[in-house]
Parts: structure tokens; sequence; C-alpha cells
């Protein structure tokens, strides 16, 4: 389970700087078997296409990293 959450960290560090530029961030919230559950901060938050975003930007990433994830979903 480790390995898996440092490949989803990885994933994470390389999205957040696109996030952090409009003024947002992303944090993991826990990996449920292939379910990676986020929570959006900041502008991301009220952002109209941040479901795009997590979608697009963050579950592509993931995947990229950790092939076996089949979705990403956020808390708020």
């Amino acid at each position: 389970m480790v390995e898996i959450k440092e490949q989803v960290e990885q994933a994470l560090d390389e999205i957040r700087p696109f996030l952090v530029n409009d003024g947002g961030n992303i944090s993991l919230v826990a990996i449920e078997g292939d379910t990676v559950i986020v929570e959006l901060e900041g502008n991301c938050i009220s952002c109209s296409v941040n479901q795009m975003t997590l979608q697009l930007g963050v579950e592509t990433t993931i995947k990229k990293y950790a092939p076996h994830i089949k979705k990403v979903v956020k808390v708020n």
C-alpha cells in the first residue's frame, strides 16, 4: 500500500504546480481499492471546471503513475 501511495503522491506532485498557479491545490485523502479520494483546495473548490480538471488532469496523471487506479473522486 505504501508503494501505491507514493505513486499517487508523485502524480499529485506533477499536477500540483498547475493548480497552485490558479490559486488552488489538491491533497490525497485516501486510497480505497482502485479508487483515489482527493480534496480540492483554494480556488479549485469553487472552480466551474473542477470536474473536468479532476478527470482530464488529475485522474489521467494518477493513472500514468499508478495504472491500476480506475477512478478518482473528490470529497468536496
